[in-house]
């Protein structure tokens, strides 16, 4: 059995933070989409967008080949934008793992915050991530932005400061009754 807690939000939405508070509070290793990602862009070259897609879907696939590959009992943190895909991809991958407990944290704030942050960080992204021409997709995408609703959610407001304690009581408390996957 392996429990996974699914932390999503468009890009810039503070999942990454939000994901490695949860970490550090209850010990569990975190897998991101970017981690997995940036390597391959410094050995197979930086492409173009679809590239990039190619690249990312390979990622998400080599994040549950991770997870499949660890011993029962452990508790996985994934960090990404599970939107981009059909559920039915993530749901495939879970199985595949052996994820038994799955749960999400929903990190959400207005489009205008998430499209300054992603300004603010655009210096410091690896340079294989879409730049400033992202924008327009960005905004359209928090417009239509929902939550996976497969199972346990806890939303997280990231204009204000996460209370990751509270966070990871209930994560715990929701693991512990028993959370599956709808």
């Amino acid at each position: 059995m392996k429990h996974a807690v699914l932390v999503n939000g468009v890009p810039a939405s503070g999942k990454s933070g939000v994901a490695r508070a949860l970490a550090e509070r209850c010990v569990w290793p975190v897998l991101t989409l970017d981690s997995v990602k940036e390597p391959f862009f410094d050995h197979l070259g930086l492409g173009d967008r679809e590239f990039n897609r190619k690249l990312g879907r390979a990622s998400y696939q080599a994040i549950w080949s991770i997870v499949a590959a660890a011993p029962p009992g452990l508790t996985f943190i994934v960090d990404a934008w599970f939107g981009f895909q059909p559920v039915e991809v993530l749901e495939g991958h879970l199985a595949r793992a052996g994820v038994t407990r799955a749960l999400e944290v929903w990190c959400h704030a207005p489009t205008n915050v998430i499209v300054q942050r992603y300004r603010d960080r655009l210096p410091d992204r690896h340079p294989g991530h879409p730049g400033e021409e992202l924008i327009p997709d960005l905004i359209g995408l928090c417009q239509r932005a929902r939550p996976l609703d497969r199972g346990p959610r806890f939303d997280v407001d990231t204009t204000r400061p996460a209370d990751i304690e509270a966070l990871a009581r209930w994560v715990l408390a929701t693991f512990a009754a028993g959370a599956t996957p709808r």
